[in-house]
């Protein structure tokens, strides 16, 4: 491209359209013009940000790999249908002619991959102190990329606020599903286990009545109800347990019961040894007692079996209840509700992402309500504990606290994992700034964490590192309270990372 093109060219964009002569000759003399084949990667997600991209013909695409995943963020194109596609979303027409500077602005690296889309693509590269120049001797072009910039960051928001939700919800099916995995399978084993175990005791009781004499019966009554009122034991020594039922059952073969391994293993889960039932058998007589024993043997088979469904049902129904508190459906979105009800939740929620991982709990009695959004506020937990947990890689103590101070609660979540560099701690909260891999993150985890806590709660979030612990606080303002909860001043030389309401 020769120069009168490079003029033409640039003096027809957006961007440049009401610039001077002079500083369009300037502009021309510092423009790196680069032709781009289709697919040929203009910059790499995680790149040190090095130039601001104009273009000029074709086209880009925008990508970013999210958890192993590559998404198209967006697409910049010159031809008018295909920039039209993507201006569903609000995107300025003038956005589809530049890239690259929110890293130059922010001094990072570039938050995502942009690479030519089709045969022939033609960008002027501008490097960071000719973007900068550019700036300041033409005042033109900072009134057209700030509102850019503006909606590319709102649109980042947007996109981050979806997927955020979408792998919450995923988070909550999975951590789900594996929670009333259990329960479920207790569930189904009991019912197809439960008729014929009922055809077994209707059998056993009918040899038992035709067998045993009223006497015999009344004995029986008395060591069933006993039995029944046995209270599980508080201890339990496997090998000693092992031990007794093998002695019970061996016991009961000889006596002629049918189910003698059944009638061991039921009653030595009650704790109960064979000394203690044979004391209770006295007045049994042989001739009855094989029938007596196998029908004691179905009767503890039943209730073992609606033992696991007493147990299995309002364990479900616990899962249901706090996944339908964690997600808050079928409520006003802003509502009295209580903080650690919410921090519980999320334990719920995530308790596979946390197995290894020792809990635990600091919560303040009698900690008044909050009012707000409570099903933004789990989303803050779960980024919170989530990057607790992934800090901690499976192993290590994770505290939760709750308190009160003053007109705010004050909720603290602590972790023993390897810490936030001190270099990157004052940054965490940025948009785009992540410390993880590239692919790993948006940047924007915390970040969203911080916009729910400040601006829908005026609250504040502040962020201590050191390796072995990192402290997240959020004060959040009690119900009825108009102020809001600033951070305390940080002592002298500590490491912090600040953001409140009121920064």
């Amino acid at each position: 491209m020769n120069v009168p093109e490079l003029r033409s060219a640039l003096h027809g964009l957006e961007i440049f359209a009401a610039i001077t002569e002079e500083q369009l000759d300037w502009l021309v003399s510092v423009s790196e013009p680069r032709v781009l084949s289709d697919g040929e990667v203009l910059f790499r997600d995680g790149e040190e940000a090095t130039g601001f991209h104009v273009l000029l013909s074709g086209g880009l695409v925008v990508t970013k790999v999210v958890d192993g995943r590559e998404e198209v963020l967006t697409r910049h194109s010159t031809e008018e249908e295909s920039a039209a596609a993507e201006d569903h979303d609000g995107k300025p027409s003038a956005a589809h002619r530049f890239t690259g500077e929110l890293p130059l602005l922010t001094e990072g690296s570039y938050v995502a991959t942009a690479a030519a889309s089709g045969p022939s693509t033609t960008v002027v590269a501008y490097s960071r102190p000719v973007f900068f120049e550019m700036l300041t001797r033409c005042s033109g072009v900072a009134a057209v990329l700030l509102p850019v910039l503006a909606w590319r960051i709102k649109s980042s928001e947007v996109q981050a606020r979806k997927r955020a939700t979408v792998e919450a919800l995923g988070t909550l099916a999975a951590g789900l599903a594996h929670e009333l995995n259990n329960p479920a399978a207790a569930v189904a084993r009991a019912a197809q286990e439960l008729a014929p175990a009922l055809e077994r005791l209707t059998r056993t009781a009918q040899a038992w009545g035709a067998s045993a004499t009223g006497a015999e019966r009344a004995v029986f009554d008395r060591l069933s109800e006993e039995l029944d009122k046995l209270p599980p034991p508080e201890i339990t020594d496997p090998l000693a347990q092992a031990d007794a039922e093998e002695e019970i059952a061996d016991w009961a073969e000889e006596a002629g019961a049918e189910r003698s391994g059944l009638l061991g293993s039921g009653v030595s889960d009650l704790g109960v040894e064979l000394g203690w039932l044979l004391e209770r058998l006295e007045g049994v007589g042989e001739p009855a007692l094989a029938a007596g024993l196998d029908h004691l043997a179905a009767l503890l088979e039943i209730r073992s079996l609606a033992a696991e469904l007493r147990a299995a049902g309002p364990r479900i129904s616990q899962l249901v209840a706090a996944t339908r508190d964690y997600a808050n459906l079928d409520r006003a979105p802003e509502q009295r509700f209580s903080v650690t009800d919410g921090l519980e939740n999320t334990l719920v929620v995530l308790r596979a992402k946390l197995a290894g991982i020792s809990i635990v709990r600091a919560y303040e009695p009698g900690l008044p309500e909050l009012t707000g959004y409570p099903s933004e506020l789990n989303q803050v937990w779960t980024n919170l504990v989530d990057n607790a947990a992934e800090a901690m890689e499976g192993s290590g103590v994770l505290t939760l606290r709750a308190r009160a101070e003053g007109i705010c609660m004050v909720v603290e979540i602590t972790d023993t994992g390897r810490g936030i560099p001190e270099e990157s701690l004052p940054r965490i909260f940025e948009p785009f700034y992540t410390t993880k891999d590239v692919g790993k993150g948006t940047g924007l985890g915390l970040h969203l964490s911080y916009r729910i806590v400040t601006q829908r709660h005026r609250g504040s979030i502040t962020a201590r590192s050191r390796p072995g612990e990192t402290r997240m606080v959020v004060r959040l303002p009690f119900a009825g309270t108009a102020a809001s909860c600033a951070p305390p001043a940080a002592p002298a030389g500590a490491p912090v990372s600040t953001s409140s309401s009121t920064s």
